[in-house]
């Protein structure tokens, strides 16, 4: 139920929130480390990151517009790849802020990055976790991820993906590596 909860707040403040460029701008979400959120060791369990960082990909459709074209066509968004790096344990009750934006696209996939940040009691910011997703829209219909170009016009942008730095390549190989291997 919590996350059912959370995902309500998310998509009602989104509404009211500044709008976003899907293709330039970062997400900012604020979150507290909740009890529900806990596993046996006594922090945040591995599994919720994953579950927060639904959210942020969430903001993003909704603040950027994207969720228009998403509803209209019936696209569903699908993760098919993740990597994380677990730098920091995250306690009860600490705050921190989900950071997530669009590294860089394919034809079908983008690439996202989602940083989960706190920060010392001195105020320095710490990185907790970092992870890369890739994900695109699937076309029920047409029985095909939907061209990523399509997506962006659908919102009246046109953009070139942007470079993708060599940490992004190395997770592109390996997930294309395992899915051969699969």
């Amino acid at each position: 139920m919590n996350l059912w909860l959370r995902i309500l707040h998310l998509v009602i403040v989104s509404l009211f929130r500044p709008k976003i460029d899907p293709v330039g701008d970062v997400s900012r979400l604020t979150f507290r480390v909740w009890p529900h959120d806990l596993d046996t060791s006594l922090h945040m369990n591995n599994g919720r990151y994953w579950t927060l960082m639904d959210l942020g990909r969430t903001d993003v459709m909704i603040r950027s517009g994207l969720w228009r074209p998403i509803f209209k066509h019936g696209w569903v968004p699908v993760v098919s790849a993740g990597q994380i790096r677990f730098r920091r344990e995250m306690r009860l009750f600490q705050s921190f802020t989900l950071e997530t934006r669009i590294l860089t696209w394919s034809e079908t996939h983008v690439v996202m990055e989602h940083r989960l940040i706190s920060a010392t009691r001195d105020g320095q910011a710490i990185l907790n976790a970092i992870a890369l997703v890739k994900a695109g829209l699937y076309d029920r219909k047409g029985r095909s991820f939907v061209a990523v170009r399509r997506l962006l016009g659908e919102i009246g942008l046109r953009a070139e993906p942007p470079v993708a730095a060599p940490e992004v390549e190395a997770f592109l190989h390996a997930e294309e590596t395992l899915k051969r291997a699969a």
